[in-house]
């Protein structure tokens, strides 16, 4: 009798599962689409607000610096001051190094470490980022430019061309934040972005043993056999083994200054000892006249800016968010975007190249830091250039070595391994591919397996069996829970994702199948046959025409089975559109319920109640 009560308690205390209220169509689509693009609601701060107090508010959104700059303390400025001429101790030797390491004239590696701090100094919402050239989207851009137009043999066509693909990425990036279209960056996985810049990193190294071998001719190419048949092609007909060898080998543990003087003193220069050279003084020239639109180069410029400006995006956003989180601030990855896009457009129209935010933890309080590194690389172009004349490149191949090492996280990848077999797939495919074919393609394959995974997740969703915990009304995986058991007469299923046309006939089939299983199952172990199937779609977010179909007909199939089909805890999308689509009226209310406790209860009140009607019937017929 107690059993019998508590199934009629559990009838008693149903839970109705609502029908969320009907909402007008654009009403519904402007709701998606706030949520897709404007997740973080960027126009909250204007309601309510007068006219002057928005613009205000639009010029502080747009330009930070008149956000933070009327709070300026000069305690801020002691910080910013160190931090900036720290990181202008880096960023001028490191820029020189990426301009070779894009076959552009190193003196833009200082051009381009001078006007985008300063754009970026207005526009960026990090306090923590220094802007300036990076490796990865140096080699990438002379991998990408070098297919179509020889340095060497058309240096003035390459380098007009490196500033139209500049001006491209800046408007991409641009056009991204603009557009509150972020979430592009975001198909960059983390496993995607460990793997591809491990192999470019060890790309780049080996690249850099044209400086340190000292060979004569070099592959533009940015994959390991191209360097490799360089290398070992070469040995034969480099230049005689200069005597002075010792000052590159040593260059790797030495300093810019201490090459610099050791070539000046020794000279070096004059017995094979490579040296950047002349390098002119002056601030950065226009360039607006040299930027190219003419056909097939045209093209070349607008493939290499997106590629090149999406990786920029990838690893500047990717940096900023992680001293954001660390100091327990937000940035706003669209707003970056355009600051980004914005320094790019601007370093094209004044002989700069791609640049990006860079990781220097130098302790910088403000983006106020961005200006004096700029400042102090203003004074260097005009009054320091000089002494870069006997900078050996050897030393420039030894600065982009010790900091490509960093990027080759190798624990990073472990760990990948250990955690998630497929991320590490992943991340080996864009090491691979960057390794053995090119940037690009170690891009495009690794893009691509991402890519397959999220399609996978959504065209095969997991489903599970859920069994009950004894002596609670707890239900769980069975196979990750080995003490839930199975109830008797009753198969529940959880579907753990959105139903929608790519996985509606692999979930009908899978249903199936757990249906033949259960009785067979059943079959074997001698139990109370199959009555019910619960399917449990707490997880299954949304649904479209597709799903509903499929739903329809795992009902029919239920029905030709004389199996009873039950929904729990439908969410409010699936029961606006089961509602509409009839399918509400068609199950039944009384089949729809709100927890798996629920929908356990009556239906095992049900099977009771079979019993007991059969045991009647049996007890008449035996009176007859």
């Amino acid at each position: 009798m107690g059993s019998v009560d508590h199934h009629q308690s559990v009838q008693q205390q149903r839970h109705q599962v609502e029908v969320p209220p009907p909402q007008p169509f654009f009403n519904s689509l402007k709701i998606s689409f706030k949520e897709t693009f404007f997740p973080d609601d960027p126009f909250r701060q204007f309601k309510n607000k007068p006219s002057s107090k928005k613009i205000m508010l639009a010029i502080q959104y747009f330009f930070p610096i008149f956000q933070w700059a009327p709070k300026y303390t000069f305690n801020f400025f002691k910080a910013d001051l160190i931090a900036g001429i720290t990181i202008a101790s880096l960023a001028i030797p490191q820029g020189i190094s990426y301009a070779k390491l894009a076959n552009l004239p190193p003196i833009l590696g200082l051009y381009s470490s001078f006007i985008p701090p300063l754009i970026y100094a207005m526009m960026g919402s990090s306090r923590d980022l220094a802007v300036g050239t990076v490796a990865v989207g140096s080699l990438l851009m002379g991998s990408m430019l070098s297919d179509v137009v020889n340095p060497n043999e058309d240096p003035r066509l390459y380098l007009h061309l490196a500033f139209t693909a500049t001006l491209f990425a800046g408007i991409f990036e641009a056009a991204l934040g603009f557009f509150r279209l972020g979430l592009i960056v975001d198909f960059l996985s983390h496993a995607t972005i460990v793997g591809f810049m491990g192999g470019a990193a060890t790309v780049v190294c080996l690249q850099q043993l044209k400086s340190i071998l000292g060979l004569v001719h070099f592959t533009h190419g940015a994959d390991i056999i191209s360097v490799m048949r360089s290398v070992f092609t070469q040995t034969h007909e480099s230049k005689k083994r200069p005597r002075f060898f010792w000052v590159s080998a040593m260059a790797p543990l030495t300093s810019v200054i201490l090459g610099s003087l050791l070539v000046y003193f020794t000279h070096a220069e004059r017995h094979g000892v490579e040296v950047i050279g002349e390098l002119k003084k002056g601030l950065n020239p226009p360039s607006v006249s040299k930027l190219v639109f003419v056909s097939p180069y045209i093209t070349t410029a607008v493939k290499t800016g997106i590629v090149v400006g999406i990786i920029s995006l990838a690893e500047g956003i990717a940096v900023g968010r992680s001293f954001a989180m660390y100091k327990n601030y937000n940035i706003d990855g669209n707003k970056e975007m355009i600051a980004m896009g914005t320094m790019n457009i601007v370093g094209s129209f004044t002989s700069c190249y791609i640049t990006t935010a860079v990781n220097y933890n130098a302790g910088c309080k403000t983006a106020a830091s961005n200006i004096i590194m700029s400042i102090a690389v203003m004074l260097t172009l005009l009054f320091l250039t000089p002494l870069f004349h006997y900078t050996p490149l050897v030393v420039l191949s030894a600065i982009i070595v010790s900091a490509m090492l960093g990027l080759i996280d190798y624990e990073a990848a472990i760990h990948l391994w250990k955690i998630d077999k497929f991320d590490f797939v992943v991340c080996m495919s864009a090491y691979i591919g960057v390794v053995f074919a090119s940037v690009e393609i170690g891009l495009v394959i690794a893009v691509a397996i991402s890519v397959l995974r999220v399609l996978l997740f959504i065209a095969r969703p997991r489903t599970f069996v859920l069994g009950n915990i004894a002596n609670s009304g707890i239900y769980r995986n069975v196979e990750q829970y080995p003490n839930a058991k199975h109830v008797p007469g009753i198969l529940i299923l959880e579907i753990d994702a959105p139903i929608y046309f790519a996985n509606a006939g692999y979930l009908r089939e899978r249903i199936t199948r757990w249906v033949d299983e259960e009785e067979s199952r059943i079959k074997a172990t001698g139990e109370t046959s199959l009555q019910y199937v619960i399917m449990d779609m707490s997880g299954v977010g949304n649904i479209d025409t597709s799903g509903i179909s499929m739903l329809e007909e795992v009902k029919k199939i239920t029905e030709r089975r004389e199996l009873q089909l039950v929904l729990v805890n439908p969410g409010s999308e699936v029961m606006k559109k089961l509602n509409k689509s009839k399918f509400q009226n068609h199950l039944g209310e009384r089949w729809i319920y709100l927890t798996v406790e629920e929908a356990v209860g009556a239906c095992n009140f049900n099977l009771h109640e079979r019993r007991n009607l059969k045991n009647d019937e049996s007890e008449g017929w035996n009176n007859v």
